[in-house]
């Protein structure tokens, strides 16, 4: 395999770490305390020019915890009924043992050593996820603990925007304000600003890294 070819590699382009799009809309913003109402994923690939690309995609809705708190603030604002039966809602359990699944065999396809949250907020994300794991019982848990990529300080960086539907827009997606908020809508606008993300630092050669050009070496060129 060529220098090239391994730059292309997913595990190489992120350290061994294998991103996975999450996005969980909840009834509060406690995760120890407050259901999780729906949660979708979505999987990333790379292609054999080292452009990376969505791959699979999953979508569930959460029957809330035995115990859990459903905050009316939090119903308003996503617009979820929580024990509406048209749902299609499944336990907590059985999602999550779905998803993680999905990842496992994910960074053994990718030969990578840990799944990564990728997320728009993603520490919100990641406590809710992680949460979710812990209660359901799952001791082999793929993700990485405290590590996240977050599209919200990706974004600033880029576009010099923090909020989703304005860093789409900023960098040249298309977003539907009525879809927002719904998970799965959320995470497909995250998985492609992430990718554009990625793959327009790439374009702009700052993927594979060239330590030639080091910005702080060229500095008074600016």
């Amino acid at each position: 395999m060529s220098i090239t070819q391994e730059f292309n590699l997913l595990s190489n382009r992120f350290r061994n770490f294998y991103p996975v799009v999450i996005d969980i809309e909840t009834a509060g913003f406690n995760p120890k305390t407050d259901a999780l109402l729906e949660i979708a994923l979505i999987t990333l690939k790379m292609d054999k020019l080292g452009w990376l690309h969505i791959e699979n995609t999953l979508h569930f809705h959460i029957i809330p915890f035995k115990g859990s708190i459903i905050n009316s603030d939090a119903i308003a604002f996503n617009k979820i009924d929580p024990f509406n039966p048209l749902r299609g809602a499944i336990s907590e359990k059985l999602a999550i043992k779905s998803i993680l699944d999905v990842v496992n065999k994910g960074i053994k396809i990718e030969g990578c050593k840990k799944g990564i949250v990728v997320a728009h907020n993603a520490s919100f994300d990641h406590n809710f996820l992680m949460s979710a794991i812990q209660r359901v019982q799952i001791k082999q848990n793929p993700f990485h603990p405290f590590v996240t990529f977050d599209t919200a300080t990706l974004s600033a960086l880029v576009v010099g925007e923090t909020v989703l539907a304005k860093a789409c827009k900023a960098i040249g997606l298309k977003f539907d304000n009525n879809q927002a908020h719904s998970a799965l809508y959320d995470t497909l606008q995250t998985a492609n600003l992430f990718c554009e993300l990625v793959n327009r630092w790439k374009y702009l050669g700052g993927w594979p890294v060239n330590k030639k050009n080091s910005s702080s070496q060229n500095h008074n060129n600016f």
